[in-house]
């Protein structure tokens, strides 16, 4: 009897608690506009209680979570109450599916909730507006246009934070973008922003809306009726915009309004003395598509720099090193003109070098021997052979000795002396060894030295391989 008095007393202090195990899901608002904030709630009432580890719902992930703790007397009880809120951002409609949470050893199942996300409705009497537009829809592959961004907010309204989203940009080329331009228009403080974009292809290619999350002071209820202060994002959409590219003619690449220049510094060197030459491409187009002018000179060597450009000018630097007088060719830019709708092409004129010093080449001609100094020769033959062996004999001891004595002496290893070498002019010492590119370790000091030279790196050159190379080839 003592123990069913226990039991009975058990059953009093945990039946109710048992009963009262719940969860609740609700969420604060189940129609929605794209980009608008849900949050979801869970209310769970018991004693132990396994919470839940919620990363997505609707299959959108969870931006933020929270939770709660309260403790009322409920018929001279004590209830625990939990609550756990999970915000997301659904981007279209969806059903939060059932949750399962472990209360009291039981596991309990919320009910599945729908949510409805309506489109984006610009409203143009909203505290934020997000604007786009452009003066060109119709556009050639390549050519530069401008895409202006308008973001207005209303001088009467705060916003506690913001997160702005760029629209995509897929097909384009960024070309650049302004500095934000701020002024006031009416009952708004409008941020200008511009992007100058070029198509990549041709079809109609798609601009996104750009995307402006601010976040406001807002009160809201609590579960237990209270309101408390809260920060409730939300999303403002712009329009988005089709652009329609056509295509450039054929064999054209580029397009827009240019010049070009080909400044030369010297017209006359020395043997061996580069020439140097800085080509200007000025104008409003797709000067990124423009490949490198180095011509091809026959017995000349020539050297070019990367593109450099900057704003709407092109610049490219060429090095020119001959033995002989030489012509720079003309360079040409074909391109499409937007003005004329025609495809124009524009040539600087070539340029005559003068090398000092140079040495006449020789022409290769092929003679014939003039009959009577065959028959001379062959005389000499006839009478080389009527030599007595003794003097044959005295001219054979003579030549052997003198033999034995250049082996014995080798004066000629006395007469090599040791070349110095200096990298102090790398310009000089990537002269002197382009006669011998052809090489593989040759060719690995001068692609070093042209770094240096012309990129303005700092490599250093292995001084033992290039000793053994100037000395291999005599290079003074």
């Amino acid at each position: 009897m003592k123990n069913l008095g226990k039991i009975i007393l058990f059953l009093i202090l945990t039946v109710p608690n048992i009963l009262s195990a719940s969860v609740k899901a609700t969420v604060d608002a189940q129609s929605v506009s794209v980009g608008e904030e849900v949050t979801l709630n869970l209310n769970i009432n018991g004693e132990d209680i396994q919470k839940p580890s919620i990363t997505q719902l609707c299959g959108y992930d969870v931006i933020s979570s929270s939770s709660q703790t309260s403790i009322q007397m409920v018929n001279l009880d004590y209830q625990k109450t939990y609550i756990l809120s999970y915000k997301f951002v659904p981007q279209k409609s969806c059903t939060i599916e059932p949750i399962e949470i472990v209360i009291d050893s039981k596991v309990q199942k919320t009910e599945p909730i729908k949510i409805e996300v309506k489109p984006y409705a610009q409203d143009l009497n909203a505290d934020f507006q997000l604007l786009l537009s452009t003066e060109k829809k119709d556009v050639y592959v390549g050519e530069p246009f401008e895409l202006t961004l308008l973001f207005k907010q209303k001088r009467s309204v705060e916003a506690v934070d913001s997160k702005f989203i760029a629209p995509e940009l897929k097909g384009f080329w960024a070309k650049g973008e302004s500095q934000p331009i701020r002024y006031n228009e009416g009952e708004f403080t409008v941020t200008k922003l511009i992007y100058k974009l070029a198509a990549q292809r041709a079809g109609i290619l798609d601009i996104t809306p750009a995307q402006m999350r601010i976040a406001s002071r807002a009160h809201i209820r609590d579960s237990w009726g209270s309101f408390i202060p809260n920060v409730r994002w939300k999303s403002y959409f712009s329009n988005d915009l089709n652009i329609s590219a056509k295509p450039l003619p054929n064999g054209v690449t580029l397009v827009g309004d240019f010049s070009i220049d080909a400044i030369v510094d010297k017209t006359e060197v020395n043997v061996n003395e580069a020439v140097n030459i800085t080509i200007e491409v000025t104008g409003d187009g797709n000067l990124e598509d423009i490949k490198s002018f180095k011509p091809y000179v026959n017995g000349v060597s020539v050297f070019d720099e990367k593109i450099q450009i900057n704003g709407v000018k092109l610049t490219q630097k060429i090095a020119f090193v001959g033995d002989s007088d030489f012509t720079i060719p003309s360079f040409s830019l074909k391109y499409f003109d937007l003005k004329s709708k025609e495809v124009k092409t524009l040539t600087t004129k070539a340029i005559k070098i003068k090398v000092n010093g140079s040495k006449p080449k020789q022409e290769l001609v092929v003679k014939k021997e003039n009959p009577s100094v065959v028959e001379a020769k062959e005389e000499v033959l006839v009478t080389s052979q009527s030599i007595s062996p003794f003097y044959a004999t005295l001219i054979f001891f003579a030549g052997l000795l003198v033999g034995i004595a250049l082996m014995l002496f080798n004066p000629l290893k006395f007469s090599k002396k040791e070349k110095s070498i200096s990298l102090k002019d790398p310009k000089t010492l990537l002269i002197k060894l382009m006669p011998y590119e052809g090489d593989p370790r040759v060719k690995g000091i001068m692609d070093t030295l042209e770094r240096n030279i012309y990129e303005n790196a700092n490599e250093k050159i292995d001084k033992k391989l290039l000793k053994e190379c100037l000395k291999q080839y005599n290079i003074i």
